[in-house]
């Protein structure tokens, strides 16, 4: 066999490889939607208390590092499949809260409607984007990295100053960051740089997630009705 067509079998394989990694994500990414779904019906019905304040910002981290370490020891095994569903249900229930609120208003289910289709069109375009483009996202990992260390700043800062406006702009800057990350987390699958699925699948439906809660959080502000 010629250098040539040994290269170019090397680099069918990993187009092969990477494929394969893209579409466990997509099937494992939709599949997380169902214990979500279930978790924030569930806590719609039971209207469970959450996390509130400081410390239940600091239990809920807990909670979800937890979650995060059990994943990543567990990821070359069917039981990161297992925690990873376990980990989507715990964010539906977190999930009911917003929810709770947003069905408060008078067109509380037309809010929410329109986040998870704004969702799913940020979704789809910058997952697209990231998957047929030739060029790579992955250098924007240092900005993003920045950007979400310092969101994670203000909503601290916002638990001890209830401020309506930074809280709106801090909702803004997340829907963009983001967003953003999709574009980022599935250009590194593509490129190469990520080539566990499960793992894969954690990264982007936490992008999803936020897109969607804060996504949610501006309309209720902006397009809410009250009875």
């Amino acid at each position: 066999m010629q250098p040539f067509q040994i290269a170019q079998q090397g680099t069918s394989e990993y187009a092969i490889r990477q494929n394969r990694v893209l579409r466990n994500t997509y099937a494992l990414l939709a599949l997380s939607m169902v214990p979500t779904v279930l978790g924030a019906m569930a806590g719609i019905q039971l209207n469970l208390p959450l996390f509130g304040g400081f410390m239940g910002f600091v239990l809920f981290m807990g909670v979800a590092f937890a979650f995060f370490w059990g994943i990543e020891k567990t990821k070359n095994s069917g039981m990161g499949v297992v925690l990873l569903l376990g980990f989507t249900f715990f964010m539906g229930l977190m999930l009911s809260g917003i929810l709770r609120v947003a069905l408060g208003f008078s067109n509380g289910g037309s809010l929410i409607a329109m986040a998870a289709g704004g969702t799913g069109t940020i979704f789809f375009v910058l997952s697209g984007i990231a998957a047929t483009s030739k060029r790579d996202f992955s250098n924007l990992g240092k900005f993003l990295l920045a950007g979400a260390i310092l969101l994670l700043i203000a909503m601290v800062a916002n638990i001890f100053f209830q401020i309506p406006a930074l809280a709106l702009t801090i909702s803004a800057l997340a829907v963009a960051i983001f967003s953003a990350f999709i574009l980022y987390d599935i250009s590194r699958i593509v490129q190469g740089g990520e080539d566990n699925y499960i793992t894969a699948t954690l990264a982007v439906y936490l992008d999803v997630y936020n897109v969607f809660v804060h996504l949610l959080n501006l309309l209720m502000a902006f397009a809410g009705e009250r009875d």
